[in-house]
């Protein structure tokens, strides 16, 4: 008798601004899954939230493949599948989980949602309710790795080095910004680089280099969300430190890449440096980054560390500011963020720096289904009833 396939399902789109990013994530997973192996549900969501699936799923890929940047609309501001699936808007994950053993539901999800309400651990916990396997990390460490704030606690209870920082909160700038630019002045030196704590793929971070452009940035971030984390820029002014990223795969025993290093089209490597330009002007990546054993392995051992301070699984991208040598003392090596659901685009560097370690795309797909079905056995051994 052969052997029932996994029934997967992908779970792209989200309501977060990175809507488009993860559009791209899904068409790549979806051209490269090995469809001998499993049956593929596609789960979309809209930008506005509703839950699609089937054809609208479908249909929301292609809309934004011919169009990048925003779906073709009808007059009621549906995009192309959504009148259609109008009594389907209401779907979840609890009714698609079903009964997988009755070839009705889902085996395992694998969410392709990047940035707030996906990575952050809003849709983990549905998957939790819903009591099925699901890719990536669980509620808190995406929680923890998505807040800036509180993903630099947990380096600094884990002894890992970082960037000195401090966060404000939205109301706390816009009741007295003059004092709360004295008590950032008072603590960091500029420049600075000025964040919304949960947000992904550089959106809403600006660099600033004098006090005549931090109302602007605070402006900008607080936007975004109601924390802002601002950070000292590495190096000092006048330098521009090496952007480094390593993969990390696994769950109780992670494992780390070779390291990749950024060299941004622009000053740093923001949405646009990210996605938007190409040909000349595009970003370049180089793996793997030149460096030292020495600091190779220095850099693979903290993104583990990294890792399991988030309570991090399955997957994540650890990013490394390098400051270069100066006046005799040697590189200096500091954590950035954590990322735990990293883009799968073409161009994103978690799936190059796994393929440059020896694990080609389709494979990595493979063995993060095997960490997610991992998992969920290992939390079934664990009892929340008397």
């Amino acid at each position: 008798m052969a052997r029932k396939k996994l029934r997967v399902g992908v779970l792209y789109g989200g309501r977060s601004g990175e809507h488009e990013v993860s559009l791209r994530s899904a068409r790549s997973i979806l051209q490269a899954i090995d469809r001998r192996k499993y049956e593929v549900v596609e789960l979309g969501i809209t930008r506005e939230g509703r839950w699609l699936s089937g054809q609208p799923a479908q249909a929301m890929l292609t809309a934004e493949a011919a169009e990048p940047g925003a779906a073709k609309r009808d007059p009621k501001g549906r995009a192309p599948g959504e009148a259609a699936a109008a009594t389907a808007a209401g779907i979840s994950i609890a009714a698609a989980a079903g009964e997988p053993e009755m070839g009705t539901g889902l085996d395992v999800v694998f969410p392709v949602l990047h940035g707030t309400f996906g990575e952050d651990g809003t849709v983990q916990g549905l998957f939790e309710l819903a009591d099925v396997a699901y890719v990536g990390s669980g509620v808190l460490g995406s929680a923890a790795a998505m807040d800036k704030d509180a993903m630099k606690r947990l380096f600094a209870a884990a002894g890992l080095p970082m960037t000195p920082h401090v966060t404000v909160l939205r109301r706390e700038w816009r009741a007295d910004p003059g004092r709360a630019t004295r008590g950032i002045e008072k603590r960091l030196l500029y420049p600075l680089f000025v964040k919304p704590a949960n947000l992904g793929s550089s959106l809403g971070i600006s660099k600033v280099k004098t006090r005549a452009e931090l109302f602007a940035a605070m402006e900008l971030a607080a936007n975004f969300d109601r924390k802002i984390v601002i950070e000292q820029g590495v190096g000092g002014p006048g330098v521009k430190p090496r952007e480094l990223e390593v993969a990390v795969l696994g769950n109780d025993a992670p494992e780390a890449s070779v390291v990749g290093e950024i060299i941004p089209a622009k000053e740093f490597y923001d949405y646009e440096a990210k996605y938007e330009l190409s040909g000349p002007d595009e970003s370049r990546c180089l793996i793997p980054a030149r460096l030292t054993a020495a600091q190779t392995n220095k850099i693979r051992t903290m993104a583990v560390a990294a890792f399991q301070a988030c309570e991090c699984s399955g997957l994540a991208r650890v990013d490394f500011l390098m400051a270069p040598a100066s006046q005799g003392r040697p590189a200096e090596i500091l954590l950035n963020e954590v990322n735990t659901l990293p883009g799968f685009t073409s161009i994103s560097m978690y799936p190059k720096l796994w393929i440059a370690s020896g694990v080609s795309y389709p494979k990595l797909i493979d063995r993060l289904i095997e960490l997610a079905m991992e998992r969920h056995k290992e939390r079934a051994e664990t009892r929340f009833s008397r």
